[in-house]
């Protein structure tokens, strides 16, 4: 079964997630945007959610973390809990 990791930054609004979206692409740390932005208790490990299978996550979030290409940034995503940045950190 494939798995993947990644780390998430998820925010209420997706203007927000845009705007932390451009400070992370213009070379801001994504682990420190996390640790002060995210409304997920993961921002204590700098968004990281470790690793897991297909359909542990929501719909939408496994839609992009099995698809995305590894250590690319993604979102806005939107799901039933705001909005997510990702970036899938590796998937085997």
């Amino acid at each position: 079964m494939t798995t993947a990791s990644a780390r998430h930054i998820l925010v209420d609004t997706e203007e927000e997630c845009q705007t932390l979206k451009d400070r992370i692409e213009a070379g801001e740390d994504f682990a420190d945007v996390a640790r002060d932005h995210s409304n997920c208790p993961s921002k204590a490990q700098g968004g990281d959610l470790g690793q897991f299978n297909p359909g542990m996550m929501v719909k939408e979030f496994d839609a992009v973390v099995f698809s995305a290409d590894v250590n690319s940034l993604q979102g806005p995503v939107k799901t039933q809990f705001g909005y997510h940045l990702l970036e899938v950190t590796s998937r085997d």
